[in-house]
């Protein structure tokens, strides 16, 4: 019999967390490469949440570095970065270490290693044991405001995150395909 998991969606308040991290970029040094999160880091900016099957494979470092280059972008829009998997800080260390993609990574790689983020949020493959390819956007109050997951083979647009946290901060009416600096939605008073 099949179990159906409900994915944590718009409007809810993100579920605590808290781990250990690989943090920002530059040269690790295995005494001072981890940091402890928790969902009170970074409190009062917006956080970009996203989380990825496993290290080592095809498709993640793609989308991995695709934020990586966005991070400036976002942080413009003061908007912090974690990336998440359900490997350890070590597996995320040793990848960082031999990627030449993910090297110099500007945001923190969590390690959802008992997988209780992951399973709070709907978003664990319980077959695979490892997290869906799932990306949150969540305001400065705790409130998931955009939630996009994909199939495990596919890999996600950064850049069209980066255009609905655009759309999520004029607090506006917004039409399909739009781009900040765009005309949004005016009603009738």
């Amino acid at each position: 019999m099949q179990v159906i998991r409900r994915i944590i969606s718009i409007n809810e308040l993100c579920r605590s967390f808290q781990g250990l991290a690989l943090p920002l970029c530059g040269q690790f040094a295995i005494l001072h490469a981890f940091q402890s999160f928790s969902q009170d880091s970074d409190k009062g900016k917006w956080k970009l949440v996203f989380f990825w099957p496993k290290d080592f494979t095809f498709v993640c470092p793609t989308e991995i570095a695709g934020f990586g280059k966005l991070n400036g972008d976002f942080a413009d829009r003061d908007t912090v970065i974690y990336g998440v998997s359900t490997d350890s800080e070590f597996v995320h260390l040793a990848w960082r270490q031999n990627h030449a993609d993910l090297k110099a990574l500007p945001f923190a790689m969590l390690a959802d290693t008992n997988r209780r983020l992951s399973t709070a949020l709907g978003i664990l493959d319980v077959d695979a044991g490892v997290a869906k390819r799932a990306t949150y956007l969540v305001d400065p109050d705790g409130i998931i405001r955009f939630v996009y997951v994909t199939d495990m083979s596919v890999g996600r647009n950064p850049q069209e995150v980066l255009r609905v946290l655009d759309a999520l901060q004029t607090d506006e009416l917004c039409p399909c395909n739009w781009q900040k600096g765009e005309e949004v939605i005016k009603t009738a008073a």
